[in-house]
């Protein structure tokens, strides 16, 4: 390995903060609570385990666009739940699903207009 490379720092969420199987999708869109607009909607599930990180589950269908496009989506979609986590109440399941206009608004906006629309969502759905 090259030391004069800089390394890139870990990501702030762990693996553990993520959802990554069915089951866990399907619990927070059965028993979930849905707020949606037009460029997102979350699903929101509250866990048993009250004092753990909330969890974020993505799913950007081939209806946004192609890989590269799903791929940027999903990065501002991480990045902006990050900077919004103190918005979400610990030990929830949190699934986004990103609707086509999602692109447009990741491409116009950037960073912060993703932010923007989830942070509204997700306001509501602390509100419930």
């Amino acid at each position: 390995m090259d030391e004069s490379i800089p390394r890139v720092p870990s990501r702030a969420r762990s693996r553990r903060g993520r959802l990554s199987r069915s089951a866990e999708f399907e619990r927070a869109y059965r028993q979930g609570r849905s707020h949606g607009n037009r460029h997102l909607v979350v699903y929101a599930f509250p866990r048993s385990a009250g004092d753990e990180q909330a969890r974020l589950g993505l799913s950007v269908s081939r209806k946004v666009g192609g890989a590269v496009d799903r791929n940027l989506v999903k990065r501002l979609l991480r990045e902006a739940f990050d900077a919004e986590a103190a918005v979400v109440p610990a030990g929830h399941d949190v699934v986004v699903v990103a609707r086509p206009s999602a692109l447009e608004l990741a491409r116009r906006e950037g960073l912060d207009g993703v932010r923007g629309a989830l942070r509204e969502l997700l306001e509501r759905a602390g509100a419930t």
